[in-house]
């Protein structure tokens, strides 16, 4: 029989990209997602690409009813939580609106789940809770601060997984920390879609090359790096919807180990992991990599650093590695390629 899970945001760019590596690894999945930011289109492509279509319920994580009606008629083996606003000038603008959808609505959904006794999650955290990194690479025994709404709504949503681990030894939990998720599907049909002005790199880059937006603003060239600007751990979106799937998988394993022992015990409670590469790539670096494969030249100028702008972030994955046999396997050049894909076959998304 097959493991059934829920996608909370499964419409969404991580999560629709997790729908086809879930069916690919013969899940069952039913999505779940208010549209706020993602497209019924996205879920109408995962549909034709995969052969079949899926269960989409359109709702919030704040919905309590409508969440008791999903967990009520289904049989599920866990959670996969990618639900949550992410933008980090909108949450330094709005903070409200960001403890409340991302921190509110997570308790909710760990309310409802705790109600029907589904104790299996994999939550959308980010590499945003280890704020200003001390040394690097960073591992997640890293101190953890954040340094706007966005990431302490996940440092928050940390903080309540682990001491709910705590309170009740039957939660299987794993928060995955992203670095910075780029890329698209190799098919070109689903990939990220921002609403207005992008607020990641990759996607600024490629509307750049598109002739959507006139140039990139690069903020800060005099960072401590080996161009000046700032480097970051890109991974592709597709490593990390097979990183979702190791870990549904290790949460798999270890109930089962546990289910043959005469003493039961606690095998996973709350465990962090990192996603990333390993290594680290220039604001530069990324531009030349996606100008070499679309062969398009990219207008950038320089302005000014941003608040809370750090120089270098790059991931220790060797956690990943050992605990869930995963590692990022896909290349830069790859991640522009399928970018370039993505974009110039969606010029406008998924519109």
């Amino acid at each position: 029989m097959k493991n059934k899970v829920l996608i909370t945001g499964g419409a969404g760019y991580i999560g629709s990209h997790t729908c086809i590596a879930l069916h690919e690894a013969d899940y069952d999945i039913v999505v779940y997602d208010n549209l706020s930011n993602s497209s019924r289109e996205a879920i109408n492509r995962i549909s034709t690409l995969i052969g079949q279509n899926i269960e989409f319920v359109e709702g919030d994580i704040r919905d309590t009813e409508l969440l008791r009606k999903i967990f009520a008629s289904h049989e599920f083996f866990g959670v996969i939580h990618f639900a949550g606003l992410k933008a980090v000038g909108e949450s330094v603008a709005k903070p409200l609106l960001y403890y409340n959808n991302n921190v509110s609505g997570t308790i909710n959904l760990l309310e409802v789940m705790t109600e029907y006794n589904v104790k299996n999650l994999v939550f959308s955290s980010s590499a945003t809770v280890y704020g200003d990194p001390e040394s690097l690479p960073i591992d997640e025994s890293s101190k953890r601060s954040c340094t706007n709404p966005y990431g302490q709504s996940k440092l928050m949503v940390e903080h309540i997984l682990e001491d709910l681990a705590i309170s009740d030894t039957g939660w299987n939990m794993i928060a995955l920390r992203y670095f910075n998720p780029v890329g698209a599907h190799t098919s070109g049909k689903i990939g990220e879609d921002p609403k207005d002005i992008p607020n990641n790199l990759m996607p600024y880059i490629s509307q750049v090359a598109i002739g959507k937006l006139d140039k990139l603003n690069i903020f800060g060239n005099d960072y401590p790096t080996v161009d000046g600007t700032g480097v970051r751990d890109f991974i592709h979106v597709t490593d990390l919807a097979q990183g979702h799937v190791a870990a549904l998988n290790y949460l798999d394993k270890q109930i089962n180990l546990n289910e043959s022992r005469t003493i039961q015990k606690n095998l996973v409670g709350f465990l962090p992991i990192n996603l990333g590469t390993g290594k680290g790539t220039s604001v530069l670096e990324l531009i030349s990599a996606f100008s070499d494969v679309s062969g398009k030249t990219i207008p950038y100028q320089f302005t000014s650093r941003r608040s809370g702008d750090i120089s270098s972030c790059y991931a220790s994955a060797d956690k990943a590695k050992s605990l869930l046999e995963w590692q990022a396997k896909l290349s830069i050049t790859d991640m522009c390629k399928d970018t370039w894909h993505w974009q110039s076959m969606n010029p406008n998304g998924y519109e």
